[in-house]
């Protein structure tokens, strides 16, 4: 088969594409439609809106990357209710072959296979990630994604999916006491995604608020997403400058953990809207904050994949790659 169609499902959205494996090995996608999953009571009638809009007419070959561990007879999604299962879904979706994978093990293929020039540099040495050795991928969306692969002299690699987005949060300064505190309240367990993810930013907006004896409302974190970004309101810049500490603590610590030295990448909307922002904060000198560890991190490229949909690439990857191995 060289064509399929890759879907790559997460908390908020749904997205579909055709893609296509060309002469020369490489993967064209179509143009996606995106879909919001509270807008569909379950994945096969999301499948049918997208067949739909496609007259009819869609390739018998599925892709599919979701946002949760792919394991066991039953696939639920962390943060949307949706449920999958495997055995049913070929019939369901009158599909010949179904390929299931977690949605950051799709991204760390499209890492993998993405030119150089797919890549935004962010931290570390500016060369790029075509050394062999391990890559950690992580990306903050409605969760926080994590996966590693591994890259081999010959440049074949191996993809690891994990839920690295679980580990447990570790403040490392009064103002990240505060909030650890504010969210044990309501978690008996605050991992990394309570932090580094996007609708953390409300819960960081409000601990810097209740820190300065400021009142604040109960925004959503599209709003305070996108005043901070824009530099419009002091108080939700403040959080958005937060974050993106957070953001390069986890990175490398994630690093560590999967030994990520031939590099680091961070992936997702969330990361493409923050893409001017990571290198002006301390992201950087978050990530390299390592102790005994901070010359080998500050050794450490990290880049952001700046491909458009790489969910949907990485999916399409991951389905052509399987069929190879067979």
């Amino acid at each position: 088969m060289t064509e399929v169609v890759a879907i790559d499902v997460g908390g908020t959205h749904a997205r579909f594409a055709r893609a296509r494996r060309q002469d020369d090995g490489t993967i064209a996608l179509d143009d996606p439609v995106t879909l919001h999953t509270a807008d569909h009571a379950s994945f096969e009638t999301a499948w049918e809106d997208f067949r739909a809009r496609c007259g009819g007419s869609v390739p018998r070959a599925v892709a599919v990357a979701v946002a949760g561990p792919v394991t066991g007879e039953v696939i639920r999604f962390t943060n949307n209710p949706w449920i999958l299962r495997p055995a049913q879904l070929p019939a369901a979706l009158n599909v010949d072959r179904l390929v299931i994978v977690n949605d950051f093990e799709a991204v760390a293929h499209a890492v993998a296979i993405a030119p150089a020039g797919q890549f935004a540099h962010l931290a570390g040495p500016e060369q790029p990630l075509g050394r062999p050795g391990t890559i950690s991928v992580l990306g903050p969306g409605t969760g926080l994604g994590v996966a590693h692969l591994w890259r081999g002299q010959d440049g074949s690699y191996r993809v690891q999916a994990t839920e690295g987005g679980h580990i447990d949060f570790a403040p490392l300064d009064p103002i990240e006491d505060a909030l650890l505190a504010r969210l044990r309240r309501r978690h008996t367990r605050v991992s990394v995604e309570r932090v580094v993810s996007g609708p953390a930013i409300v819960d960081i907006h409000q601990a810097l608020a209740a820190m300065e004896g400021r009142p604040f409302s109960d925004e959503d974190d599209v709003a305070i997403w996108s005043r901070g970004l824009a530099q419009t309101d002091i108080l939700a810049a403040a959080a958005v400058d937060r974050f993106c500490l957070s953001l390069g603590s986890v990175a490398g610590d994630i690093a560590l953990a999967q030994g990520g030295f031939a590099g680091v990448v961070i992936a997702g909307g969330l990361g493409l809207r923050l893409r001017d922002v990571l290198p002006r904060s301390g992201f950087a000198s978050r990530f390299a904050a390592k102790g005994r560890f901070e010359h080998l991190m500050r050794s450490i490229p990290v880049k952001l994949i700046t491909h458009p949909q790489p969910g949907l690439l990485g999916a399409a990857a991951a389905f052509f790659s399987q069929q190879d191995s067979e």
